[in-house]
């Protein structure tokens, strides 16, 4: 199992923190912006952060970004209808992902494949919230289909799972430097700080 010391846990969510601050908004790279990662940062802060009162604080900060981008930043609000509800569970599903993550955690080569399952998980039940929530229930699409939805998740999904696996697998390489840096190696149970 993961463990971190307080200290620890309260660095890494401030720096969770400001990464969905700074790229909150930007779903996908571009060369000035890097893609989102909300996701990524649902996901990290079950792994990381112990605290239940977590997933609400982050909730409301999404919610808040979103708010102000909307009020004073002159996004569109396109994306603002009954179904932003259904990121409630989208963002839950990463958390709770990433918490049984933490539980199998080794420091180990095999810890990568209940990582991935981890990650893989949370971010199908995320992208079936999220996006099966705003294309069935925002009143944005006149006749919803299953097909037509089917041709929207093979477009956009693989470019969410690509933000996602970028700062996670970045979250890994940090994390198993910061591991062998403290001389956790070879350790079954490593705790990063």
């Amino acid at each position: 199992m993961l463990t971190l010391s307080s200290r620890n846990q309260l660095a890494i969510g401030a720096a969770l923190v400001a990464l969905m601050v700074m790229t909150r908004g930007y779903h996908f790279a571009t060369l000035l912006n890097l893609p989102g990662a909300s996701w990524a940062v649902f996901f990290l802060a079950g792994v990381y952060l112990r605290r239940v009162w977590v997933l609400p604080a982050l909730l409301a900060l999404a919610w808040s970004l979103d708010f102000a981008a909307f009020k004073w930043g002159g996004a569109s609000n396109f994306c603002l209808t009954p179904a932003y509800l259904f990121l409630l569970p989208a963002y839950g599903s990463l958390w709770f992902a990433g918490r049984w993550y933490a539980r199998q955690y080794r420091f180990e080569w095999r810890t990568l494949l209940p990582l991935t399952m981890a990650a893989l998980g949370g971010a199908v039940a995320c992208e079936l919230f999220s996006s099966g929530g705003f294309y069935f229930f925002s009143g944005r699409f006149a006749n919803p289909t299953m097909a037509e939805f089917g041709a929207r998740e093979i477009e956009y999904f693989p470019q969410y799972l690509q933000s996602l696996a970028f700062y996670v697998g970045l979250a890994a390489v940090v994390h198993a430097g910061f591991v062998m840096l403290r001389g956790g190696i070879g350790s079954r149970g490593a705790t990063a700080g």
